[in-house]
């Protein structure tokens, strides 16, 4: 049975929170949508996508994690610990829309709430595809639409959002571009389009431009940022420091007394 190459684990990279259309399987297996495609694969096999060169791309097999983690290790013995804990989680290569978009969704909302959102949408606009399940809307699709068309989404305020950058993009703004700017610029670019913060522009730049030296903050990198590395840089971490985020962030979630215990012991000592 042929394996999946090392270090690679399907289950954390899927479930991690950098995507939303796989589903996990009574088996254990995951099937989900990417590219105007559907898979089902396991843990434990790949099956027929390591002789796909889209799924090898999408699943970024080609890179050598076990170099990026090595190097990242030297750096610091907590992120040797997150590493150790999460050594097989890859950052997927997403399509910039689709990227773009559900982060835009992602807002102020947990993943289950994101996923059902995604998921409406798929299903009200997206195209019917072999086996039963529907494509990603591309921007063209939904710069026609108008906010009562998204009601079905319930996505709230967020529904304006989706619409300004589907126009822009469908108007011209090319994603593509924007990911080869530098860093800073490319962040600039994004935040342009009407909703897009700091979190959802480093989202949009990590895992749909793959720019691994972006890193998304929110209430849980914050925590373990101050915890851990007070007064530090997310670039400190270097250009894969979006790989040490993702390591972070799983880390603090699944230690979540490490993470609040330091910022408690550090906000009494500036009572004292």
């Amino acid at each position: 049975m042929t394996a999946w190459p090392q270090p690679f684990d399907l289950a954390a990279t899927l479930t991690c929170g950098q995507c939303f259309r796989w589903k996990r399987n009574a088996d254990g297996s995951f099937s989900g949508v990417a590219g105007g495609r559907m898979l089902t694969v396991s843990p434990q096999s790949p099956g027929d996508a390591l002789g796909d060169p889209f799924w090898r791309r999408y699943f970024d097999l080609e890179s050598d994690y076990a170099a990026i983690c090595a190097g990242l290790a030297a750096q610091s013995p907590v992120l040797a610990a997150a590493l150790a804990e999460t050594p097989g989680v890859r950052i997927l290569r997403q399509d910039p829309w689709e990227a773009l978009c559900t982060f835009i969704l992602s807002q102020n909302n947990n993943i289950p709430r994101i996923t059902g959102i995604v998921e409406r949408l798929c299903a009200c606009f997206g195209d019917p595809l072999p086996g039963g399940g529907r494509s990603f809307p591309g921007p063209e699709r939904l710069a026609a639409c108008s906010v009562e068309d998204l009601a079905p989404l319930r996505c709230g305020f967020r529904a304006s959002y989706v619409l300004d950058a589907a126009r822009r993009v469908a108007g011209g703004l090319s994603l593509e571009e924007i990911g080869r700017l530098p860093l800073a610029q490319a962040r600039e670019a994004l935040r342009q389009i009407r909703g897009v913060g700091p979190k959802v522009a480093e989202c949009a730049l990590l895992y749909g431009l793959h720019r691994l030296d972006a890193f998304p903050v929110d209430v849980w990198m914050n925590r373990a940022m101050a915890s851990f590395f007070p007064g530090v840089q997310p670039e400190t971490f270097g250009p894969y420091a979006g790989v040490a985020q993702q390591a972070l962030f799983v880390y603090s979630r699944n230690h979540p007394d490490q993470v609040r215990e330091p910022a408690r012991r550090a906000a009494k000592s500036r009572k004292r």
